[in-house]
């Protein structure tokens, strides 16, 4: 059983070098003493801080940046590029009409980090 995911949580993303915050807006119900977080708390510079300086090829920036140093691979400012909801979120726990966010669900950035939660904000919470 997984733990409920709310404001604060430590994120990880695998291109990023720093770890990173979630930010969940307080119109979500809170099971908590924060306001907790569903599937759709997936938006860039709003739900989700930049990583420090990103490393992957994929991001434009980086690309470039690695290219202008023949080759070698400079990590430019993180500016995190997610589009899709978090997956696969609790089915059977609703907050604010979405499923809620537990801290096994994972959110894919489009230059290929993968963004995990490694901590939850909360320990008290468990849900499916």
């Amino acid at each position: 059983m997984g733990q409920q995911t709310c404001m604060g949580a430590m994120l990880k993303c695998s291109f990023g070098v720093a770890p990173g915050t979630l930010m969940v807006l307080p119109a979500n119900a809170v099971l908590t003493a924060v306001p907790d977080a569903n599937i759709m708390d997936n938006k860039p510079m709003v739900n989700i801080l930049p990583f420090g300086m990103c490393q992957s090829l994929s991001n434009p920036m980086v690309a470039a940046a690695t290219a202008a140093a023949l080759g070698v691979l400079t990590p430019m400012p993180c500016i995190p590029a997610t589009v899709a909801p978090w997956a696969p979120g609790s089915p059977t726990v609703m907050i604010g009409g979405m499923p809620a966010l537990n801290n096994s669900s994972k959110l894919m950035c489009m230059w290929g980090g993968v963004i995990e939660i490694n901590a939850p904000g909360q320990t008290t919470v468990s849900i499916p």
